[in-house]
């Protein structure tokens, strides 16, 4: 072969890959590991929205709902059962790299998925029925103070969740052991505000995104977010910290997705390249406002770096509270 005709052979196989590495996955699927209604619901919306506004995909994914274990079903089921199918991705939270903290994911921990991209961050909080007679954070505590087993609290997850050490953080700077508290594991926030406003709990430890539309609809009220100061949008404004309140507790929520381990490098590298255009978008930006969201970016090698070290951290934390060794 002359050398005119390797450089067309070498530039046709060149386009091949490149071709092959651009192409759009098939059947493409969005797993939220929990009950439709929470924040796995939301974050798997968020992206079904924005890929095909931004024609990143030519058709919406497709939204599946994996409930069990506040994302260890969904987790063990795409390691084990489909680890290399490049279509589906799995929304991940602040709460699922806390159980991973854990070893609540069973046999599998933080390394074992590919981190793939976090779209943006919520921050906890805790609600009540816009009727309730805790009126401030502190009612609340004094409440608990006086008999915890009277409060009957939701959370998503059992002893160690997410939810759980948002209620717990604020025991502890209070004065009350955190295993006096009365609580009802439910699956997501979807679940909790329903078990709210049907009158089955009476607290629910949450995040501002799940509670918005409920704020909105005058049926919910939040004692307090978790955020380090007030956040600025009109419908959050009022909203209390726990920091003003004399509980100096910060919880952000972080969103995002993972793929199976043996997803190929091609087709990871086409969808970090697809949230790489979609968390630079002024669109998506938009998106993610009206869904609750404030910003955070983050996707490839330092997602991966950042989860690594929010498990580590996590680790730390649960040690205090003595759920891991």
């Amino acid at each position: 072969m002359n050398l005119s005709m390797r450089k067309i052979a070498l530039a046709a196989s060149v386009l091949l890959f490149t071709g092959q590495a651009l192409a759009e996955p098939k059947r493409p699927e969005c797993i939220a590991p929990a009950s439709p209604g929470g924040g796995f619901d939301l974050t798997c919306k968020l992206a079904q929205s924005a890929l095909v506004n931004e024609k990143l995909l030519t058709k919406p994914m497709r939204v599946t709902y994996m409930p069990g274990g506040v994302g260890a079903v969904a987790y063990n089921a795409v390691v084990a059962q489909r680890p290399a199918d490049a279509g589906t991705l799995v929304a991940w939270s602040s709460g699922s790299l806390l159980n991973l903290a854990q070893g609540k994911f069973g046999r599998f921990d933080e390394t074992n998925v590919r981190w793939l991209a976090a779209v943006g961050t919520s921050y906890g909080a805790i609600a009540v029925k816009s009727d309730s007679p805790y009126k401030t954070l502190d009612d609340l505590v004094q409440a608990l103070k006086k008999d915890p087993s009277k409060v009957v609290i939701g959370s998503g997850g059992t002893v160690g969740s997410q939810d759980w050490m948002q209620t717990a953080l604020i025991a502890k700077a209070a004065g009350i052991n955190p295993r006096d508290l009365r609580y009802v594991a439910l699956e997501g926030g979807g679940e909790i505000a329903t078990a709210l406003l049907g009158g089955h709990i009476q607290v629910g430890s949450t995040d501002i995104s799940d509670s918005m539309p409920h704020i909105q609809s005058g049926d919910m009220r939040l004692l307090a977010v978790f955020a380090d100061k007030r956040l600025d949008e009109p419908e959050m404004k009022d909203i209390p910290t726990a920091r003003e309140q004399g509980y100096d507790i910060v919880w952000p929520v972080v969103r995002g997705f993972y793929l199976g381990p043996k997803v190929s490098d091609e087709d990871y590298a086409w969808w970090k390249a697809a949230f790489d255009k979609l968390l630079a978008s002024e669109e998506f930006a938009k998106l993610r406002d009206q869904r609750e969201l404030f910003p955070f970016a983050m996707t490839g090698p330092e997602l991966d770096t950042y989860v690594k070290k929010q498990v580590a951290d996590y680790k730390v934390l649960a040690k205090e509270f003595g759920l891991i060794q």
